[in-house]
């Protein structure tokens, strides 16, 4: 008797092992293939991988995690299975757009100077990790927990969420490829009640990840809620917006158009216009 009672405490030192050592071979993974593809990006002085190599390294962990985690329940196959169509339709995207345009804005003073460059790629590596790492937790949990209330809505917000970021890139996208809208900024569509709505979308897919996953969380798994923040954060005030709005303001800041499109128009969260 006195043996039998210590096995739950057995088990779940046991689970903890486990997560932490898948967790600890998804950092490596993750980190190996982000310092690999700056050696190849640095060798060739170009980004066309940069965002293709990161949204690849978020569904190979997924899936790894899995694998090494050693469950299969019907949560964490759906939480895999939706950051695959996120990383596969981004991805796509974003590999897509930088063909087209032959570059990416954000590293015109980047590209020529390995050691910048390094860092660009270590910061993906972090925020790949950071981001994922709800599921990473999940996907490591033996115990099935019936899907509830949380997992419904979670995935709700990233319906939306997905079906938002979807829509805003293939209409922006449209939009610049119209050459009568030459040298004019998008106001129209999802655009008219965000100036940023494809990163709102963003934002609530990962915020209904967390939301699912947290169904199984306990204790301090629940600090993984920085995964929704970081992506807030990194968005609002680091490599999204910040950069976005001072390229938009040196190309269109003198027109009153667009001076009444600021004025008018939430930075991010969205609100309808009546």
């Amino acid at each position: 008797t006195r043996t039998l009672k210590y096995i739950p405490a057995l088990l779940a030192a046991l689970q903890d092992l486990v997560m932490g050592s898948t967790l600890v071979k998804c950092g490596a993974t993750d980190v190996g293939i982000q310092w690999a593809g700056w050696a190849l990006s640095a060798a060739f002085r170009t980004e066309k991988f940069y965002d293709l190599a990161g949204s690849g390294t978020f569904i190979l962990l997924a899936h790894l995690s899995r694998i090494w985690g050693g469950a299969a329940h019907i949560r964490q196959k759906v939480q895999t299975g939706l950051v695959t169509a996120w990383g596969l339709r981004l991805g796509t995207f974003l590999f897509m757009r930088i063909l087209k345009d032959g570059h990416d804005r954000r590293f015109n003073n980047v590209r020529d100077s390995p050691g910048t460059f390094f860092i660009y790629w270590t910061v993906q590596a972090v925020w790949i990790f950071t981001t994922l790492l709800p599921t990473l937790m999940l996907n490591c949990e033996k115990r099935d927990v019936p899907l509830g209330t949380r997992d419904y809505i979670g995935w709700a917000l990233w319906g939306l969420g997905f079906a938002t970021e979807a829509i805003a890139d293939q209409q922006k996208w449209l939009f610049k490829n119209d050459p009568n809208n030459a040298g004019k900024f998008i106001q129209s569509g999802l655009w008219a009640y965000s100036r940023h709505p494809n990163y709102f979308g963003e934002i609530l897919q990962w915020s209904g990840l967390w939301l699912s996953a947290s169904s199984v969380m306990r204790g301090p798994q629940y600090l993984s809620v920085a995964s929704p923040i970081f992506v807030w954060f990194l968005l609002r005030y680091v490599s999204g917006i910040p950069i976005l709005e001072k390229q938009a303001m040196r190309k269109w800041g003198t027109e009153p158009a667009f001076q009444d499109y600021i004025k008018n128009t939430p930075l991010l969260w969205p609100w309808p216009k009546f």
